[in-house]
């Protein structure tokens, strides 16, 4: 028993020193624990479980690689509650971080091995809703804005305002994600108020009824958006920046992002380590690996995806790349209003005024 326990630890030995050598050989940060798994917690289809990137992964450092998908933030939060130490990595928007961090359900990151975060734009790798008190709760990853696009061959020019979510025209024509926050924040903007902090509830709860005889259906996932603007359900809908330039790209789908002379919601999304985690050092290697340009060129380029958090990544794109012609309007992304926590108490104000309007809109 002794002699093979001997040769099990030898063999150990030398698979954890291979290993290494391969993560050290791909410049990732990384430990003697990398020949593991580590288990990623998402929205499916975003970016972390791209099949290229993570076989790309695993061959360089023998990590694998498990996803395990949510439908909302509020499920993600549920599942960081009721699972500690289930997951390695989770995608996090910035306006959850702080409550995230706040629970105990993520854990301080250090991040001085890591050789990517060192490129990664002012105001996002130190945005404030990510290091908290000074320590990093949560790495920037990618960036994009939430507002409507349209089927090109429907409206060969795009609208410039966010009116014509409500513009009679296209009545019977909208497509609208059934979600309390985007949709008060939606109206706000159009009514140019704090979309973070509303001043006008009622005015609100009026322009959202005004879509009544606007929305022809309601949708909830990048997959079923794109199958109802092919089947022609709708013309026009609410939609977001990344996920327009993934179905213009990848798709081939007729659609047209639009940044509205109103504004639009803009939107920070970072990556980040649950409390308990088993394997800290291959999560940071995978989270290096998600804000390396050589993994977000080719995502953008081949795929579609959100703006990248590092300014040496985007810098890497052509010229012609849907986040450097559709983003890099300066005058139009001043506009852009960011989502910021908000507090239990409006949260709940705004999933009130969302279902009853949902309960109008069937009467």
């Amino acid at each position: 028993m002794m002699n093979e326990d001997k040769r099990v630890s030898r063999r150990a030995l030398v698979a954890m020193t291979l290993a290494a050598a391969v993560f050290s050989a791909a410049g990732l940060s990384g430990a003697a624990d990398a020949a593991d798994t580590i288990r990623v917690l998402n929205w499916q289809g975003y970016g972390t479980d791209e099949s290229w990137a993570v076989e790309a992964f695993s061959a360089k450092t023998g990590i694998e690689v498990v996803h395990e998908y949510f439908g909302s933030e509020q499920e993600m939060l549920t599942k960081l509650r009721t699972n500690p130490g289930a997951y390695d990595v989770v995608l996090i928007n910035t306006s959850y971080t702080v409550q995230a961090a706040k629970e105990g359900l993520i854990q301080p990151i250090d991040t001085s091995d890591m050789k990517n975060v060192g490129s990664l734009s002012p105001g996002m790798g130190d945005n404030e809703n990510l290091v908290i008190d000074g320590k990093v709760f949560g790495v920037a990853w990618v960036w994009g804005l939430t507002s409507f696009a349209v089927n090109s061959e429907k409206f060969p020019t795009p609208p410039d305002s966010i009116e014509a979510l409500w513009d009679p025209a296209n009545a019977g024509r909208v497509g609208w994600r059934d979600d309390a926050v985007e949709a008060v924040q939606m109206a706000a903007i159009s009514l140019g108020q704090d979309m973070n902090n509303p001043s006008d509830f009622e005015a609100i709860k009026e322009k959202l009824r005004a879509l009544k005889p606007q929305i022809r259906t309601f949708w909830s996932s990048e997959n079923e958006w794109n199958q109802f603007l092919s089947a022609g359900e709708f013309d026009l809908a609410t939609y977001w920046s990344g996920s327009a330039s993934r179905a213009k790209t990848a798709f081939k789908l007729p659609v047209e992002f639009v940044i509205p002379k109103e504004g639009a919601i803009g939107w920070l999304d970072g990556l980040s380590i649950q409390t308990g985690a088993k394997n800290v050092a291959s999560a940071k290697a995978f989270i290096d690996w998600m804000i390396d340009p050589e993994f977000y060129v080719k995502w953008d380029t081949d795929v579609g995806a959100p703006a990248s958090a590092n300014a040496a990544a985007n810098g890497q794109l052509p010229d012609s790349a849907f986040n450097r012609t559709v983003l890099g309007d300066a005058e139009k992304v001043a506009k852009v209003q960011f989502m910021k926590p908000l507090d239990d108490a409006l949260r709940k104000k705004m999933l009130e005024l969302w279902q009853e309007t949902k309960t109008y809109m069937q009467q």
